[in-house]
């Protein structure tokens, strides 16, 4: 298997099992991670009275690293939620391939099993992309809440900014990288 080439279908089954995500995910993944980053600044603006042009600069830093650690814990929870959806989609999936496809003679069952495997794979892709960003989501706002308001409610607005920012992001892309 040393020297073996891998052929195309080979490789596209490869590519659905990895942790590499395609560009319309990455994207996907960093536009949500920016919004949800972004949705602090409103709190400390407002609630916690903080200067735009004076935490402009700390904003922006925070902003950027929320970001990153964000979109890291989405694609983390992707890669663990598409095997689990998979698992649990396939029986349907497989029905419905093959119902939809019925009697089509033309069609070996080789065929028919790679076209539901690839339709298993696009389900199991979507769910898992959807429900990473949704949990993801409310679990880095609860947790941004909850430091801001209760934990960290006798510390200046800037560090405040800082650590429920910081501490929030770090602890879902720690928590993200568990196996389960």
């Amino acid at each position: 298997m040393v020297g073996k080439k891998l052929t195309k279908q080979e490789e596209l089954l490869l590519q659905d099992f990895s942790r590499n995500v395609t560009t319309k995910s990455s994207a996907l993944f960093y536009g949500n991670a920016l919004i949800v980053s972004a949705i602090p600044l409103w709190l400390f603006w407002r609630i916690h009275q903080m200067d735009p042009y004076q935490s402009a600069l700390v904003w922006a830093a925070m902003t950027i690293v929320s970001t990153y650690l964000v979109a890291f814990a989405y694609r983390n929870t992707k890669f663990i939620l598409k095997h689990k959806v998979a698992q649990r989609r396939e029986e349907a999936v497989n029905r419905e391939v093959m119902k939809s496809l019925g009697d089509d003679k033309k069609m070996s069952r080789k065929e028919k099993d790679e076209r539901a495997l690839w339709k298993k794979n696009e389900v199991a892709d979507y769910e898992a992309t959807t429900f990473a960003i949704f949990y993801n989501n409310a679990f880095y706002l609860v947790l941004a809440i909850i430091l801001s308001f209760y934990i960290l409610k006798t510390t200046t607005p800037t560090i405040n900014y800082i650590l429920t920012v910081g501490v929030t992001s770090g602890i879902l892309a720690l928590f993200s990288t568990g196996s389960q």
